[in-house]
């Protein structure tokens, strides 16, 4: 085999390494469910008590450990509306994802984590449709936004949920 034979099929063998490894370092892949694959009427009771008592803190001003009708963070978002559907989760965003069961399909009622890096600093509630239930940070208030932007994908660790 000549020098020039074998610069052939390095090339290509080169080029699909590297491909390989560029996915291998990408994070997970949103995956989630609309309510096309899981409607509404088939969530479980505690599903449907979760988004409910979700849409119920819309408009809940941001507080910084706060888990309360006062006011709350992400992560006591998630504590008190789970909570409110006999559900104890962690505290912590980082300790939610990391104590909870892991999730491939993302459904409604289910929990999604963000951060840079590994650690999760944020965690919303996945509603269906593309969109969550988050405390977004200070100034702001509970609300609704869509999963639909670079922002979150970019920064989406993993999903989560005890819930049936």
């Amino acid at each position: 085999m000549t020098r020039c034979d074998s610069r052939r099929w390095l090339t290509p063998l080169w080029i699909t390494l590297a491909c390989l490894w560029l996915a291998g370092c990408s994070g997970p892949q949103m995956r989630m469910a609309d309510f096309d694959d899981s409607p509404a009427d088939s969530l479980s009771i505690e599903r449907a008590m979760i988004l409910a008592n979700a849409r119920q803190a819309l408009g809940l001003p941001y507080r910084y450990g706060g888990s309360s009708p006062s006011g709350v963070d992400c992560s006591g978002l998630v504590q008190m509306t789970y909570q409110a559907a006999g559900i104890a989760v962690p505290r912590t965003a980082e300790q939610q994802r990391q104590r909870l069961p892991q999730r491939e399909l993302v459904r409604p009622g289910d929990l999604m984590f963000f951060g840079s890096g590994s650690k999760a600093t944020h965690v919303g509630i996945y509603m269906g449709d593309q969109r969550m239930i988050h405390a977004p940070g200070s100034g702001r208030s509970v609300t609704v936004t869509s999963l639909g932007i670079d922002y979150w994908h970019e920064r989406y660790l993993g999903a989560a949920g005890p819930a049936p």
